[in-house]
C-alpha cells in the first residue's frame, strides 16, 4: 500500500512544512517589533531576508502557496491584531 501514503506523514513533506511555517512566526515577530519600534534596524533587516525568502525559487519548491500571498496577508493580519488590540484597550479604560 505503499501508493496511499499519507503525504503528512511523509518526513520531507512535515520538514518543509516546518521550514515555512517557521518563518511565519518570525516574520509575524519582526512585524511586531518594527510596529513597536519603526527604526529598531536588526527587526527591519529580519523582514527583509524574510521577505526575500519568501520571493525565493527554494519557498516556492517548499510550498505551492505564492510568496507575495503569504507577505500581504501576515502584514494585514499584524496590522489588524494591532488595532484590534488597541480598541480592546480603550474599552478597558472605560
Amino acid at each position: 500500500m505503499a501508493g496511499n501514503k499519507n503525504l503528512a506523514e511523509d518526513p520531507y513533506e512535515r520538514l518543509a512544512n516546518a521550514i515555512i511555517l517557521q518563518a511565519v512566526a518570525d516574520y509575524r515577530v519582526a512585524l511586531k517589533k518594527i510596529k513597536a519600534h519603526p527604526k529598531d534596524r536588526k527587526a527591519i533587516d529580519e523582514v527583509l531576508e524574510i521577505e526575500k525568502f519568501f520571493h525565493s525559487g527554494w519557498c516556492s519548491q517548499l510550498t505551492s502557496v505564492d510568496g507575495e500571498y503569504l507577505v500581504k496577508r501576515l502584514q494585514d493580519e499584524v496590522r489588524q491584531s494591532e488595532s484590534i488590540r488597541g480598541r480592546k484597550n480603550k474599552s478597558n479604560r472605560r
